[in-house]
C-alpha cells in the first residue's frame, strides 16, 4: 500500500456511492487517459474482462481466428475462445520472449481476424512491423498490455497503440487494487460502443451525460465495472504510481549488474531490452541452461528463505489449447524458454535482494 487507499476508501464510502462509475473511478479514467493518450479508458474488474471486452467490440464469430504467442497467460486465449474463435498460436522471438513478428504472416489464413500482442515482462513488441502487418490483411491489433503499465515503445504508451488495449492491476502487478483492470479504446469507432458493452448493452453512459432521456437495452454487454472501492483503492496507487516504478527500477538494475558476470560465463542469460523499449521493472527473470538446472536452482534457493518461481505452461500444449487452438510451425523456443525461465522475487517496499543475490551466487559456486 501507498498511504492513501484506506483513506481514498473511507472518502468513497462518505459519499455514498459504492457501485462503478463513482468519483474514484473518473479520477481513474482521467489519469489512463492522460497518462497514456487512449482516446477512452475503461476500468473493468480485470483485464480479462478487458480482453473478453475486446472480442465483443470485435464482433468475432465462431471459426474467426485471432494469432497470438503462446507464452502467455490463460486470459489472452479465453477472451477469444468465448466468442468462438480459435487461438492460432505463434513462437516467441528468443531477446524479448514477445511474440515473433516474423512469424505472423505464415500464420494469417483467410479467417484471421486479429493479431493479440502481449507486452512480457512489460516490454515492448515490435508495434511497427505488427501494425504494417495488420493494415495490409485488415487486422486488427489488441495488447494485453497486462503487464505493461509505464512502459513505452519508440515513446508510446503500452496499451495505446494497437485498436484497443487491456491493463491489469492485480495484486501481482505494479499498479494493483487486488483485482482490477481496464480496457484502452484507441480506436474512435469503438469508444460508444465499448461504453454499451462495459454497462450491460445499456446505454446507461449516454443517459447519465443527459445524452437520452432514458437508458435502454441497446447491444450486447455484460457487468464489467469495478466497485468505487476498488477503483478508489486503484487512485491511491494511481498517484504514486512513478515512485512505484523508480523503486521497482531500482531492484531490477541490482539484479541486473550483478548477474552480468553469471552471463558472461554462459551460466545463465539475462533479459534484453531494445533500446527503443523503456520497461516498468514488471518481473526479472533469468533464463537458466535446461529444466533440470532451474529444478536445482528453485530447491536451492527456497532452502534458504528465497522464492524464485516459473512462469507460462505453454497454451498450445494445455488441454484447452490443443482443444480449442492450433499452432501455427514450430514453437521450439516457447518449449524452451518455458523449461528454463525462472522469475526472482521483485516487491515492495523491502525486497532484500543482496540475499536473493547471494543465494545465485552460492547456488553457481
Amino acid at each position: 500500500m501507498t498511504g492513501r487507499e484506506l483513506e481514498y476508501i473511507a472518502e468513497a464510502h462518505a459519499k455514498g456511492h459504492l457501485s462503478g462509475d463513482g468519483l474514484f473511478t473518473k479520477r481513474c479514467h482521467a489519469w489512463l487517459e492522460q497518462t497514456t493518450g487512449t482516446r477512452r479508458a475503461l476500468l473493468t474488474h480485470s483485464c480479462t474482462a478487458a480482453l473478453e471486452m475486446s472480442a465483443l467490440l470485435l464482433d468475432l464469430e465462431p471459426g474467426d481466428e485471432v494469432i497470438m504467442p503462446s507464452f502467455t497467460f490463460v486470459s489472452t486465449a479465453n477472451a477469444f475462445v468465448l466468442r468462438g474463435a480459435v487461438p492460432v498460436f505463434v513462437d516467441i522471438r528468443a531477446d524479448t520472449l514477445n511474440l515473433d513478428e516474423n512469424l505472423i504472416e505464415a500464420a494469417i489464413t483467410p479467417r484471421t481476424r486479429a493479431i493479440c500482442v502481449v507486452h512480457y515482462a512489460g516490454v515492448g513488441c515490435e508495434m511497427d512491423a505488427i501494425g504494417a502487418i495488420a493494415a495490409r490483411h485488415d487486422l486488427a491489433v489488441v495488447e494485453d498490455a497486462a503487464q505493461g503499465i509505464l512502459s513505452t515503445y519508440r515513446g508510446k504508451p503500452l496499451g495505446a497503440i494497437g485498436a484497443l488495449g487491456a491493463l491489469s492491476f492485480h495484486e501481482t502487478k505494479n499498479v494493483i487494487s487486488g483485482e482490477g483492470g481496464a480496457l484502452l479504446v484507441n480506436d474512435e469507432r469503438f469508444v460508444e460502443r465499448a461504453e454499451i458493452i462495459r454497462e450491460k448493452g445499456t446505454n446507461r453512459s449516454q443517459f447519465f451525460r443527459g445524452q437520452v432521456d432514458k437508458y435502454t437495452w441497446v447491444d450486447i454487454g455484460s457487468s464489467y465495472l469495478p466497485s468505487e472501492i476498488i477503483a478508489a483503492f486503484l487512485a491511491a496507487q494511481l498517484d504514486d504510481a512513478g515512485r512505484i516504478t523508480a523503486e521497482r527500477l531500482a531492484i531490477w538494475n541490482d539484479y541486473h549488474a550483478a548477474l552480468e558476470p553469471y552471463e558472461a560465463r554462459g551460466l545463465l542469460r539475462r533479459p534484453i531490452v531494445p533500446a527503443h523499449c523503456t520497461h516498468n521493472a514488471h518481473m526479472y527473470y533469468v533464463l537458466l541452461r535446461d529444466l533440470e538446472t532451474r529444478t536445482r536452482f528453485i530447491a536451492m534457493l527456497r532452502e534458504v528463505g528465497v522464492n524464485p518461481v516459473f512462469h507460462y505452461v505453454p497454451l498450445h500444449s494445455a488441454p484447452a489449447g490443443r482443444r480449442y487452438g492450433r499452432a501455427s510451425g514450430d514453437l521450439a523456443i516457447t518449449d524452451r524458454v518455458s523449461d528454463s525461465l525462472v522469475r526472482l522475487p521483485l516487491w515492495l517496499p523491502s525486497l532484500d535482494e543482496p540475499r536473493v543475490i547471494a543465494a545465485i551466487e552460492a547456488f553457481f559456486r
